[in-house]
């Protein structure tokens, strides 16, 4: 299960960069294609963040949808997966958007 490493190496850029302030929240952006199981993370994440500055922490997990764009038509319009058709019958695809695994906001507890 790699989001045990996924989720572990997010708590602990985190832990580097607040400098021993206590993290209320982490919002994490996921993309639908990015291999990475959201409800995996959500169990991860405790387990990870205890004992370091992120424990107890809310994490609020944000799916984003896959994107394409046809390189055939030009078209754009959402996939579920990898491998998706265009409208127009052609599997030539560019990915736009949905592999993303980002940090989007962390929230400090008042001092």
């Amino acid at each position: 299960m790699h989001e045990l490493a996924i989720t572990q190496s997010v708590v602990n850029q985190i832990g580097e960069r607040i400098g021993g302030a206590r993290v209320t929240r982490v919002a994490l952006e996921i993309g639908r294609l990015s291999g990475v199981v959201c409800d995996s993370v959500r169990f991860c994440f405790d387990i990870c963040a205890a004992g370091t500055a992120l424990e107890g922490a809310r994490l609020e997990v944000i799916e984003t949808p896959g994107r394409a764009r046809c390189r055939r038509c030009g078209a754009r319009f959402n996939v579920d997966d990898l491998l998706a058709r265009c409208g127009c019958g052609s599997a030539d695809l560019e990915l736009v958007a949905g592999q993303e695994l980002k940090i989007r906001e962390v929230e400090i507890a008042d001092v």
